[in-house]
């Protein structure tokens, strides 16, 4: 009687078990080319990803959102600027929405982490999709 015991309650354990979660994606991350450093941190019941850092600027760029679709927006500083909005936790990645200074232009995105600890971040149109590797920073 035990062993029916015991193996109820490891079948009641497994079922009672959250379905694959999307693995930690917070923290500070190097973009690709270390050009700048994203802090990822919560932002109300989501994710959002900021620049925290300037680390290769453009040259003969204004550090400011200039490529902005919207003229009211080009003014604001890239400093401080949300490049990730609204993640939420979909499976085994984060979907949300990324923006892209240089183009001005925001895209359906994807973030998981690569099992050697990196971040594997993607934008995307309809099923086509870009990826980049940021590193985790310290």
């Amino acid at each position: 009687m035990k062993a029916a015991s015991l193996t109820l309650a490891i079948l009641t354990a497994a079922i009672a078990l959250p379905a694959d979660a999307a693995q930690p994606v917070t923290g500070r991350w190097a973009t690709v080319d270390a050009k700048a450093i994203v802090q990822i941190a919560p932002c109300g019941k989501s994710l959002c990803g900021r620049i925290e850092k300037i680390l290769k600027p453009t040259p003969g760029r204004p550090n400011t959102d200039v490529e902005n679709a919207d003229p009211a927006l080009r003014s604001r500083p890239l400093l401080g600027l949300p490049l990730l909005t609204g993640f939420s936790d979909a499976g085994s990645i984060w979907k949300g929405t990324i923006y892209d200074p240089e183009s001005g232009k925001s895209y359906t995105s994807k973030i998981s982490r690569n099992p050697n600890g990196t971040l594997k971040v993607q934008g995307c149109i309809a099923f086509f999709c870009k990826t980049q590797t940021w590193t985790a920073v310290r």
